[in-house]
């Protein structure tokens, strides 16, 4: 067994668990970030990229690929041959996808057959690689014409964003399928971005400022990160500048209480901390992913009061006290991050949005609770789903009539060319070599008689913003912040 079968049969193992093959159903899938990094620790370390590069490009790729191979197999694979299945899938995807010789491909694929024990299938695998080698063309001409397929995207998924973003979602959908930058936040406590920008030159890494966010930096090729100037130092952290937005919105003052609601893996609750001496408490359900907060602190040399509990829990502890600012990055369906993880489309079911959209609506109406009269919340989300977005905020607000919708003031002054006001908000859209698709709103909670109110045009009455033409609230047009980016380094 050469290594490189060895990479093709494991992934095969852990594709398996991560695709809907057969009649698998999305609630037994398990995420590719939950799997592929112990099953890379077992690979030699000259493999490691190769295997993150096939594993997210199946993922990707998966149903224009599956529709490539059905034509191929004479029967239907067994449910216990999902391996096998996704060891075609990984056949495919070289033959497609990668600069692989093919022949190299197909011998190392087909001995992959015998590390999965099914050394019989060798043949079938050997025959469908060699068939699909003589005729890519032809076999990618008969493919049905339509988005869903072209895009490798689920058909509900395209719908949803034709319908919300009819003249966007042809590029979402393309951006969707590109590989995400490498996104450096410098941190600004320590040195300047141009200071760290002369950094990185000096060991001739390319990179460039990011155009919406002052600290943000773009890498031009990817980077193993902890091999960066100052990593150990905590000169930087992992960051898209979409998201790197939240702290610069919110832009909490010294002395301040500042609630980071859900706030694994601690991105943006160091963030807030970078920018300002606060008192900053951070909470998130997930005692594991609070470790991920704990570890990321250190590193920067930061501190703030972190609770492994839900947000419910934390609010009905007598001992809280009202908060100044408080930044709800609220579970969503991620659809703003797919470029970071393909495996959020098969993972994802139209069926969740609903439940999400619960969800969401209750983690608010308790964050709000916790606010200072005064005190101004920011409303954030990895969504493009307008029921995830807009709508969430404008039914909080009909039913909160302590609530304000105020402006967004961006560090520029000015809003980003690339985003698009919304009526509570705004949505920036995932783009090529650019951000991830992100939503904010601000929400600030009203002092009695007006007492502490700002004027003017900061504030707005509860939802007076212009509506953009394709968002009506009512209309069914129906970050998790991940811990790994697309080339699998961590993201603070």
């Amino acid at each position: 067994m050469t290594q490189a079968a060895h990479v093709r049969a494991t992934l095969a193992q852990v594709l398996s668990q991560v695709l809907p093959l057969g009649r698998q159903q999305a609630e037994s899938l398990r995420a590719l970030n939950d799997l592929l990094p112990s099953a890379q620790e077992r690979l030699p370390e000259a493999e490691r990229k190769l295997a993150q590069e096939i594993a997210y490009g199946v993922c990707r790729w998966f149903t224009r690929l599956d529709k490539l191979l059905n034509p191929l197999l004479e029967h239907p694979l067994k449910a216990r041959d999902r391996d096998l299945h996704a060891l075609l899938l990984v056949g495919l995807y070289q033959l497609y996808y990668t600069r692989i010789p093919d022949h190299a491909a197909i011998s190392e694929t087909v001995e992959a057959t015998r590390q999965l024990e099914k050394p019989w299938a060798s043949r079938l695998v050997n025959g469908i690689l060699r068939r699909v080698q003589r005729e890519k063309s032809q076999l990618e001409t008969a493919l049905p014409d339509s988005d869903a397929i072209r895009s490798a995207h689920p058909q509900w998924l395209v719908d949803k964003l034709k319908a919300a973003w009819p003249d966007h979602y042809a590029a979402m959908l393309e951006a969707n399928n590109q590989q995400a930058p490498l996104t450096l936040r410098v941190n600004l406590r320590k040195q300047s971005r141009e200071q760290y920008l002369t950094e990185l030159r000096a060991k001739n890494i390319n990179a460039s400022p990011c155009s919406l966010s002052p600290a943000g930096i773009r890498l031009e090729r990817s980077a193993n990160v902890v091999e960066l100037p100052g990593y150990a130092e905590g000169w930087f952290s992992v960051q898209d500048e979409a998201a790197q937005l939240a702290a610069q919105l919110l832009a909490p003052h010294t002395g301040e209480r500042v609630l980071d609601a859900c706030a694994a893996p601690g991105g943006k609750t160091t963030h807030l901390l970078e920018h300002a001496d606060i008192h900053c408490v951070a909470i998130d359900a997930d005692p594991r992913r609070c470790e991920r907060i704990h570890q990321n602190l250190e590193r920067l040399q930061l501190s703030a009061e972190v609770h492994a509990l839900d947000l419910q829990s934390y609010a009905t502890q007598p001992e809280v006290m009202p908060f100044d600012r408080i930044l709800l990055d609220a579970p969503c369906s991620a659809t703003g991050i797919i470029r970071r993880h393909p495996d959020i489309k098969w993972l994802r079911r139209q069926s969740d949005i609903n439940a999400l959209a619960e969800q969401q609506l209750s983690l608010l109406k308790t964050a709000f609770a916790l606010l200072k009269e005064g005190g101004t919340l920011l409303y954030a989300t990895c969504s493009v789903l307008p029921q995830e977005n807009d709508r969430i905020v404008a039914r909080f607000l009909a039913e909160t009539p302590a609530a304000i919708l105020q402006a967004l003031q961006f560090p520029s002054q000015i809003p980003p060319a690339n985003g698009i006001p919304t009526p509570t908000g705004f949505q920036l859209l995932p783009t090529v070599q650019g951000h991830d698709g992100f939503f904010y709103a601000m929400l600030r909670r009203e002092t009695p008689s007006g007492e502490g109110s700002e004027s003017g045009c900061a504030v707005q009455a509860k939802i007076n913003a212009p509506r953009h033409p394709n968002h009506t609230l009512g209309a069914s047009d129906g970050s998790i912040e991940a811990a790994f980016a697309t080339d699998g380094h961590l993201i603070a």
